[in-house]
């Protein structure tokens, strides 16, 4: 895994020569052990290295030996072995044993439609010597990230959006529209980021600029496309089959000249992936995991229970409420974007402690939830639309007690409240939104601590037409179990999941995370199940399970889904670091001018009182610090927040 940033200028008094190394300084962290540049007239192309393929001989920018071509790459090609092999029965030779060098004679092969034969993740750009061109692409489901800017005279481009902001051409604004759509469905919609006028490749598309134009199309298009054989007579043939792509997800996922380690949260997915490994390579393995000092969000239990069935050497990182607010601030440096959760800061101790034993990769189970019907908003959406077939039904809405079992504040609602938050309006069943109007509806009741201006500047603003415009043409046809994942899988996951918790957080301390449930053939496979295999009944995640009988402990099995979280508003009120009060003072927030000064005091008084606060409050409190930090980080001071003495000492780059 590494950082990438290049130039291409059109304009001769654009000097790349001395911007590029500034931008590639600012991704140092995501690859320490080594950084070069390649300069060609108009183009160049920066690389800072993590070496997990090839150490010696995978260096970056790599050219063909011709210097028609030349990449710089980030990320993993998992079936490097096997198109390598294809390619030099096609007469193509190798000097190195990097999968760099296999997108190199695959694109001299196919063009852009080598990305069709790649089996991995990916960020990278290739500058075509021979027909002027550069080629960036992006992996199917956005694990790794590439962001953009265009202006007159120049395009660059670069892994994270500070790289760009080291180019003195670049501006730094926040994009108000972006925080509209963040602020109902926790995620910017790409193209759009958090900051105007620097734009995000979206998931499954490559760009294409030349001669000063640019264009960007998507090469990938997910469908659903369920069987109409009857599910249940294929159910074992289909188990078998996801076991066999999920090994082999794996297997592929293991190839590294470094050591691999696993985090094990004592959940279903990340306890399969370990059991996968444990029994491909057959040897003592490392896994890590975060625990809380807070049993409300501990799992400690099952990750020692998983451990022991596992006979893996586990390491963990305890994890309280004083040292999310430390290390909150470089957090938001790496995010890029405001945030609604905590959760986030965990995983940035993780990673921490995972390379400092020593380890650069470690394989995680994210994506099963959301391919295989693992989160309560799926559970949610089915009793609503069963309770909507008899809306005046007595014993319908009590199904509503099934949800969220790890959440006493909920389990003890009555149920009328209950009924009045997830209410059911004829007008919606037909919505293609359907499964997520109460998430998104609580979401944008944040939107009422924005200032007058902002409120202003919004209100012509409809963040879901803007996702309706997005959506396939066939997503209205499709069932509504179907839509809910979709809207899971290519949005909150690419969009949160995987960036902010995922690639942002382990990337910091220079760790890649590897994910075999996403391998396009297991989504694939996934979306063309019907949707009583996900969830049967109200059973989460079904096939899988079925998948896995005697692979992982049974009580781990049959558990019931306890999505990963951290505390949220509390962690800043225990030890209150300065930076709270700063940042967070009506001064402050006045000049800032994003958010209300009053509303926002009147919602740190009542953390500050010990009143019980709402899941709303804790959303409102994490979505307006991360806010602030961000704007005092990226806009107003153009580099770090200069921490206190309370927070960790480092809040500027690794670099």
């Amino acid at each position: 895994m590494c950082g990438i940033a290049g130039i291409y200028q059109s304009r001769a008094d654009v000097t790349c020569g001395n911007i590029l190394p500034r931008m590639i300084a600012q991704l140092s962290h995501r690859g320490p052990d080594a950084t070069s540049t390649y300069f060609t007239g108009d183009v160049g192309l920066g690389h800072t290295r993590l070496s997990i393929i090839d150490v010696v001989g995978g260096r970056q920018p790599m050219s063909t030996p011709d210097g028609s071509l030349c990449i710089t790459f980030n990320g993993e090609v998992f079936n490097y072995i096997e198109l390598r092999h294809e390619l030099n029965q096609r007469g193509h030779t190798f000097k190195t044993q990097s999968d760099t060098e296999v997108i190199l004679h695959l694109y001299q092969e196919y063009g852009e439609d080598c990305v069709h034969r790649l089996n991995g993740q990916w960020a990278f750009a290739i500058w075509d010597e021979a027909n002027r061109k550069l080629f960036l692409s992006r992996d199917r489901l956005g694990i790794r990230p590439l962001f953009y800017h265009q202006a007159p005279g120049f395009f660059c481009f670069a892994s994270e959006i500070k790289a760009l902001f080291a180019h003195p051409g670049v501006p730094s604004e926040v994009d108000l529209h972006a925080l509209d759509q963040l602020f109902t469905m926790w995620v910017t919609l790409p193209p759009r980021t958090a900051f105007k006028n620097i734009s995000e490749l979206p998931p499954g598309h490559s760009l294409i600029i030349r001669d000063r134009n640019i264009r960007v199309y998507r090469y990938w298009t997910p469908e659903y496309s369920a069987s109409s054989e009857s599910p249940l007579s294929r159910e074992k043939q289909l188990t078998e089959d996801l076991l066999d792509l999920l090994i082999d997800a794996t297997r592929i996922r293991l190839r590294s000249d470094v050591p691999v380690a696993t985090y094990l949260s004592g959940g279903l997915d990340s306890t399969v992936i370990t059991a996968l490994i444990h029994a491909l390579m057959g040897n003592k393995l490392r896994t890590f995991s975060v625990r809380f000092d807070d049993a409300e969000f501990d799992e400690g239990i099952y990750q020692r229970e998983a451990s022991a069935f596992l006979h893996t050497h586990h390491t963990d990182v305890c994890c309280s409420h004083s040292d999310i607010a430390a290390v909150f601030p470089q957090v938001i440096w790496h995010t890029e974007q405001p945030i609604l959760r905590t959760a986030p800061a965990p995983l940035f101790l993780l990673s921490s402690l995972v390379r400092a034993a020593g380890f650069k990769v470690v394989l995680t189970g994210e994506g099963a939830d959301e391919l295989f019907g693992g989160y309560d908003i799926f559970q949610e959406m089915k009793i609503r639309h069963f309770w909507a077939r008899a809306p005046e039904s007595r014993w319908r809405p009590l199904l509503l007690k099934r949800l969220y079992p790890y959440l006493n504040g909920m389990q003890r609602q009555p149920t009328s409240y209950l009924k009045e938050f997830f209410q059911i309006r004829q007008t919606d069943v037909g919505n293609p939104f359907f499964s997520h109007l109460p998430r998104w509806q609580l979401t944008s009741k944040l939107k009422q601590f924005f200032s007058d201006q902002v409120h202003a500047e919004l209100a012509s603003a409809n963040c879901l037409a803007d996702l309706t415009n997005q959506l396939p043409a066939s997503f209205a046809s499709w069932d509504h179990f179907a839509q809910a994942e979709h809207l899971e899988t290519m949005y909150l996951l690419p969009g949160y999941i995987l960036s902010s918790q995922g690639d942002r957080m382990a990337m910091a301390h220079s760790v890649e995370g590897r994910y075999p449930f996403l391998d396009h053939r297991v989504v694939s496979f996934a979306r063309r199940l019907p949707p009583i295999l996900k969830m049967k009944v109200l059973e989460q995640k079904y096939l899988l399970k079925q998948a896995v009988v005697g692979l992982i402990p049974e009580s781990i099995r049959r558990r019931h889904k306890q999505p990963y979280r951290a505390p949220d508003g509390k962690s800043f009120f225990v030890r209150k670091p300065e930076y709270l009060s700063d940042i967070l003072s009506e001064e402050q927030v006045r000049h800032d001018g994003i958010f209300e000064p009053r509303a926002v005091s009147s919602l740190l008084a009542k953390f500050e009182s010990g009143r019980t606060v709402s899941v709303k409050d804790d959303m409102a409190l994490v979505g307006i610090l991360s806010t602030q930090l961000l704007f005092h980080q990226f806009i107003q001071k153009r580099g770090m927040l200069q921490c206190n003495r309370h927070s960790l000492e480092r809040c500027a780059l690794s670099s």
